[in-house]
């Protein structure tokens, strides 16, 4: 983890489009190193497409947006997988290949992100495996875990490079109040080890009972509770 003192995300004058429609015009916010945001706002208000320009899978093409120490606007295609090295991305669909094993998942994420030794790539399964509390289940396919196991594969999957942030795009979607309950719980022992989180929800209620930073998409504007007061249940 870099010891530098500069947020891990800083966005400003930013528009966020979607095909050739501008979602979110005059966005400006910053994120510290080790914060938890929640992102909230009705379906098609932007938040996907907010996260999706944060982590150069959308092009920028007004304003200046910062993460993980890259220039999203100058971005390269060829520096992408360094910046989403430095940013774990997870999904509601959990995109898990069904035909491999979980560690087999993980391996093919280690490869591509530049792991080489086979010793230290088990060792670092294992290592985040634990951290969700799957230590067993390594040799499973996908089909054989329950939704909420299959979302901890996924976070560990997307541990596996110690990231600076996680990037959370309705990650308790498709599971569960109990299970995803669990799911939370984890993200904040994650982001107490001082990983920072973004996360995007429809669940206002864990919003409105969990003391944190808010941003709201509404209207084509970013509101954030940093900044201004607002209501969280009109959001959905």
């Amino acid at each position: 983890m870099s010891f530098s003192t500069d947020p891990v995300v800083r966005v400003k004058d930013a528009c966020i489009f979607q095909d050739n429609n501008t979602v979110l015009g005059d966005v400006n916010f910053e994120m510290e190193k080790g914060e938890f945001v929640f992102l909230i706002g009705r379906t098609g208000g932007g938040k996907s497409s907010l996260l999706k320009t944060l982590y150069a899978d959308l092009p920028l093409r007004l304003g200046q947006i910062d993460v993980a120490g890259f220039n999203i606007a100058n971005l390269k295609p060829s520096e992408i997988p360094l910046l989403r090295r430095k940013i774990g991305i997870i999904f509601q669909d959990f995109q898990l290949f069904p035909d491999r094993t979980v560690t087999d998942n993980l391996t093919f994420v280690m490869r591509a992100t530049g792991w080489k030794d086979s010793a230290k790539i088990k060792a670092r399964q294992a290592e985040v495996l634990m951290q969700v509390g799957l230590g067993s289940v390594g040799s499973k396919m996908p089909h054989q875990l329950s939704g909420g196991e299959q979302q901890r594969v996924v976070i560990a999957r997307a541990l596996i490079n110690e990231p600076v942030m996680l990037i959370a795009d309705e990650p308790t979607g498709n599971l569960d109040p109990e299970v995803s309950l669990g799911i939370f719980r984890l993200f904040q022992d994650i982001n107490k080890k001082g990983t920072a989180i973004m996360m995007a929800t429809h669940d206002h209620e864990l919003v409105k009972s969990t003391p944190g930073r808010v941003l709201k998409c509404q209207k084509g504007k970013l509101l954030d509770s940093k900044v201004e007061k607002f209501e969280i249940n009109t959001a959905f």
